[in-house]
Order: structure tokens, then sequence, then C-alpha cells
């Protein structure tokens, strides 16, 4: 007996699940910040379920997905509202939590990064995206790409000299 194909809405929800924590890590990654992410979140699944594109391989939703989240985070931090509130640093908002104090520390370190080098380790590490695929997606060249990587490794090499690098 064939099985029966998923319904708009069963299918929207495989997509949401795959994809939830690629979308908004990139989205955290991108922002700084949870309110922030959370809103790039809704609007990346949002244009997805409406927009009723049919991709041919999974590859192709997954870069329309970091794609689509890439411009939603853009707008939110280019947004004149962004400027004139207080800088992420000074936020009362408690810093992201993980599972142990490692990944915690690993995080704020990163997250301290400027998004020019903060943005493609997380590409390059947490969505394990090529060099050729970062270039891609930012609209840079390669060795950009692989010159932020080297540049963002050393910055994170001295934030963390003391707690995880052993000389």
């Amino acid at each position: 007996m064939a099985e029966q194909p998923l319904s708009p809405e069963e299918g929207f929800t495989s997509i949401l699940e795959r994809y939830e924590k690629m979308v908004y890590g990139f989205a955290l990654a991108r922002t700084g910040s949870r309110a922030d992410a959370d809103d790039v979140f809704q609007e990346v699944f949002l244009a997805y379920f409406q927009c009723g594109k049919h991709f041919r391989e999974e590859e192709h939703r997954r870069a329309w997905l970091l794609r689509t989240t890439l411009n939603f985070s853009r707008r939110v931090t280019a947004s004149p509202w962004r400027r004139r509130v207080v800088p992420l640093s000074e936020r009362a908002d408690a810093p992201v939590q993980f599972q142990t104090p490692e990944q915690t520390g690993l995080w704020s370190a990163l997250s301290s990064l400027p998004d020019g080098l903060r943005v493609p380790l997380y590409l390059f590490y947490f969505e394990e995206l090529s060099t050729q695929e970062i270039a891609r997606l930012l609209s840079l060249r390669p060795g950009a790409v692989r010159m932020r990587l080297s540049r963002g490794r050393e910055h994170l090499r001295e934030l963390l000299k003391g707690d995880y690098f052993h000389e």
C-alpha cells in the first residue's frame, strides 16, 4: 500500500522541526540578541510558509532558508531603531545558556566578536558550510571568507586564552 502524501501543514511542521535550530542559531549569531533572533525566526518560517516554493533537493531548501535568515537578520540589524537602542553589551537580558559552562563561555566569546568575524565562524563550525558556500551566502570571495575565519579564530584564541588553551 502506498504512503499517503503529507498535508501542507504536516510538511511544514517537519521542515520546521528539521531546520529550526539552524535558522534560530544563525539568526542569533547574526543579530546577537535572543529577541531579535526570535523575530527573524518567525519571519523566515512565515515567508517559507507563504511562498509555497517546492525544492528539488534539500540542499536548495537549506540554502534558501539560510539566505532568507541572512536577509531578515540584515533588516533587523540595519534598522534605524536598533541604532538608537542600548548596545548589546549593556542590555539587561540574560546571556544565552547552554548545557555546560564551557559552551556558554564559548558562545559569549563568539558573541563578542564583530559581525564580520562571528557570522563566518558560526556558519563554518555550527552549520558546517564550506568556505565556498559561505562566500556565496555572504557575497564574499572565498579568500575573504578564509581570512575572516583565520582572524576570528585568532580573536577567539586570545579571548579564551586562560580558559581553554594551554601554552
